[in-house]
């Protein structure tokens, strides 16, 4: 999943294919355990597509952060 794609998501949606991942990631371990595991490569693929996404949401939760701050410093210069 490329980061464009990702940053296209709502927050929802992002939540929803972290959790997709995960679970995804989970059974491939199970498998990989068993011996049943095929695509070995997949592997890489998921957690760079978790680690994008985790990311991602990081730069967001910066992007609020900063906002709320120029928000208030703007308050703060039109009260005086």
């Amino acid at each position: 999943m490329k980061p464009s794609q990702i940053r296209a998501l709502t927050d929802a949606q992002i939540d929803t294919t972290l959790t997709e991942l995960h679970e995804e990631w989970r059974s491939m371990r199970f498998q990989e355990a068993v011996g049943q595991l095929t695509d070995n490569a997949r592997f890489r693929t998921i957690r760079k597509d978790i680690a994008r996404i985790i990311t991602i949401q990081h730069e967001r939760r910066l992007d609020a952060v900063f906002r709320a701050e120029v928000e208030r410093s703007s308050e703060r210069v039109s009260i005086r």
